[in-house]
């Protein structure tokens, strides 16, 4: 169903009267920036691309707690390194390596020198189960893993090649690390160097996308390319970024298409310092922050609520380095935003929205200290389009007014691992994506976030798929029937609930319930409450019905 946020916001009014980002007739929504050029040559990788531009950038990546640092003179030497190594290991054009390793310095060597090689790059929650590690092992075809040294034996236990990586310069000594030294202090000449194109696979990143279990994300050159261009460049176009002097700290896991695309590839190409921290702790961030005079942190929405909280508790002469603070991965309260601009009025802030079936882009807000348009998630990037359609209707609608947002552009995925059914349903024959979140534009052309369509949780940035703690949990002796969803939650943004049919005369309690589960997958998948319920609401479909369990949750808090 169709809503109207504003009377005033009439498309075929004066207001919208010659409107260039807008089309009555064809419900397509432009970006009000001007085009990007993107490469042309369909020979071209993301890694060639990255380092085919020109900066002033000295240190390239720093580990926040040793201070180890890889320069921008050494840095495409490692990766040619780790590529040229691999390739004599016998990893082929095509081949598909599960990154299980946390933020490191040496995170970008290893995602660049698959990539350079033509291999496929699968990142992994470090902290996952082996469960979970064997279900992205089969569906992927993985033949070599990267990770720590903790969690060899248990890879090997999947009869699968592991490659121990240390967590900086300091412990990297070919004595404990034999393999990764060989890897980074090899020849970096490539014979014969694969042939690799824009349009073939580079990584492979699991969503949960609307709805159902978790998906393996096809994700291209091009797609890196695209994002390189519209998302981490053109936002430094905006800003007047000088390589020299910024420094971005990188808390968000690379493991996630925010961080990976921030950290592990687009901020190469210009040239910025990246402060490496290998696990978010609110006061080693600020400690973090002005040790190495920090500009630019890019957060998740509980790492701003945590940041804005401690910062009221203490003096205001620390984080004078900070310039901007930009958001995203889960949507952000009023409140929130209010209670970080008051906290840090001289900090820029702004929000922006991408998936990974997008390769991160979508939306980026621009200049918010001018448009004071703090609770918006920005402008469409240059070279994507985007509709606002009714979900039961189709009918496309005009600003104004709520519906689902489409996205097309060159950074859409190419579609979803080994599931065709899947893939079709989220991207039609158009080219448009159907993202399954609920938004609607103001009358500057400024995306607004208002609710989701789809299922998954976002606890704390990570996304949960229900399904896969369903799958979890009716595998218990005890239940009958279970659906999972998200609760509003101040501190991580939403939290699961489970909401659990017994069976008759059974005993089995919350907590049983929860310990269940948390032995069996990753630590941030882990329900944090649970509902004891005489049945599962369904539509007559068979479809659970979320909103009616998310109301009755409403209810009872």
């Amino acid at each position: 169903m169709a809503t109207t946020v504003s009377n005033n916001l009439d498309s075929n009014g004066p207001e919208f009267a010659g409107c260039r980002w807008y089309s009555p007739e064809t419900g397509i929504y432009t970006s009000k920036h001007a085009p990007v050029e993107l490469p042309s040559d369909p020979f071209l990788d993301v890694v060639s691309y990255i380092f085919s531009h020109q900066h002033n950038g000295v240190s390239a990546l720093i580990d926040s707690s040793s201070g180890c640092s890889i320069s921008y003179s050494e840095l495409f030497s490692l990766v040619k390194s780790m590529a040229c190594g691999l390739q004599k290991m016998g990893v082929s054009k095509g081949d598909v390596v599960l990154l299980l390793i946390p933020n490191s310095i040496y995170y970008p060597i290893v995602f660049l020198g698959v990539l350079y090689l033509g291999g496929i790059v699968t990142p992994l929650n470090p902290l996952s189960h082996i469960s979970e590690i064997r279900k992205q092992l089969s569906e992927c075809g993985v033949s070599l893993a990267f990770t720590l040294q903790e969690r060899v034996r248990k890879l090997q236990s999947l009869a699968i090649p592991v490659i121990e990586v240390p967590e900086n310069l300091k412990d990297l000594k070919y004595s404990d690390y034999p393999v990764f030294y060989n890897l980074v202090s090899g020849k970096s000449d490539l014979f014969p160097r694969p042939v690799i194109k824009q349009e073939d696979k580079a990584a492979i990143m699991y969503s949960s996308g609307t709805t159902g279990v978790s998906k393996g994300v096809i994700l291209t050159h091009k797609n890196f390319v695209s994002m390189v261009e519209l998302f981490v460049r053109f936002e430094a176009s905006q800003y007047e970024y000088s390589s020299s002097k910024n420094v971005f700290l990188a808390v968000l896991p690379m493991f996630h298409i925010y961080g990976l695309s921030l950290f592990a590839a687009g901020l190469l190409s210009l040239g910025s310092t990246i402060i490496v921290m290998r696990t978010f702790n609110i006061d080693e961030v600020i400690k973090v922050i002005d040790n190495y005079r920090v500009t630019h942190f890019p957060v998740v929405p509980p790492i701003l609520t945590a940041l804005t909280k401690r910062v009221t508790d203490i003096n205001r002469s620390y984080l004078q380095s900070l310039i901007q603070v930009s958001c995203g991965a889960a949507p952000l309260s009023i409140k929130t935003i209010e209670g970080f601009i008051h906290t840090l009025p001289d900090v820029d802030f702004i929000q922006g929205y991408g998936m990974t079936e997008s390769t991160a882009v979508g939306t980026r807000g621009f200049n918010a200290e001018k448009f004071r348009n703090y609770s918006s998630i920005g402008l469409l990037a240059p070279n994507m389009e985007a509709k606002v359609v009714d979900w039961k209707t189709g009918a496309f609608l005009p600003p104004g007014s709520i519906g689902e947002l489409w996205l097309r552009g060159p950074s859409i995925m190419r579609g979803y691992l080994n599931n065709d059914e899947a893939t079709m349903s989220t991207v039609d024959k158009d080219g448009w994506l159907h993202t399954g979140d609920v938004v609607w534009f103001d009358q500057d052309g400024y995306l607004h976030l208002s609710d989701r369509l789809k299922d998954i949780i976002k606890y704390k940035g990570y996304q949960i798929a229900p399904a896969d703690l369903e799958a979890v949990l009716i595998l218990h002796p005890d239940i009958v029937d279970v659906a999972v969803t998200g609760a509003n939650d101040e501190e991580t943004g939403e939290m699961p609930v489970a909401f659990v049919v017994r069976k008759v005369g059974s005993a089995l309690s919350q907590k049983a319930i929860m310990d269940y589960v948390a032995q069996q997958v990753a630590p941030y998948k882990k329900v944090r409450k649970v509902v004891f319920i005489d049945s599962i609401p369904r539509s007559a479909a068979g479809k659970i019905l979320r909103r009616q369990l998310r109301r009755c949750l409403a209810s009872k808090l």
